[in-house]
């Protein structure tokens, strides 16, 4: 199966379904009839922006962002407001603490928008480390962001 053709299975799949796990997901395309490794999947959801928002039972689940077809600062703008819980600043570094499953899509999303300011992003579950250019450049991007909050 292709990339295209599994990622859109992947999208009816949390759409219909509470997947809370990539190991869920593993297992649900492999009850389909499809051979899948966590790995291929685990690029998939970076790929796809997946992102992790509140299940019924109290937990997280996998979602599609609301976003698709934004430019990449209002995607940008919409993530933060949805999923930022803290913003610091010390020296060089941003450091942002968002809700679960959101951090690879905010870092990859400032990275997309090629502020000069930035040197390099780093993106986990949910966290985000910038690393900019000079402690003025973190100055400068952490105002830009707190302005996307407005």
């Amino acid at each position: 199966m292709k990339k295209a053709e599994r990622q859109q299975k992947i999208r009816e799949i949390i759409t219909n379904e509470s997947i809370e796990r990539q190991e869920d997901l593993v297992e649900r395309l492999r009850e389909m009839g499809l051979t899948v490794t966590q790995a291929t999947i685990s690029r998939d959801i970076k790929e796809m922006q997946l992102i992790k928002i509140p299940a019924d039972n109290g937990g997280y689940r996998y979602g599609l962002p609301a976003y698709h077809h934004q430019g990449h600062e209002n995607q940008l703008a919409q993530t933060l407001q949805d999923s930022l819980e803290q913003l610091k600043r010390n020296d060089c570094f941003l450091a942002l603490t968002v809700h679960p499953g959101n951090g690879p899509v905010v870092a990859t999303l400032i990275r997309k928008m090629d502020f000069p300011a930035v040197f390099t992003t780093i993106g986990d579950d949910g966290n985000v480390l910038v690393v900019c250019m000079s402690p003025e450049a973190a100055i400068k991007l952490e105002e830009k962001l707190n302005a996307m909050l407005d």
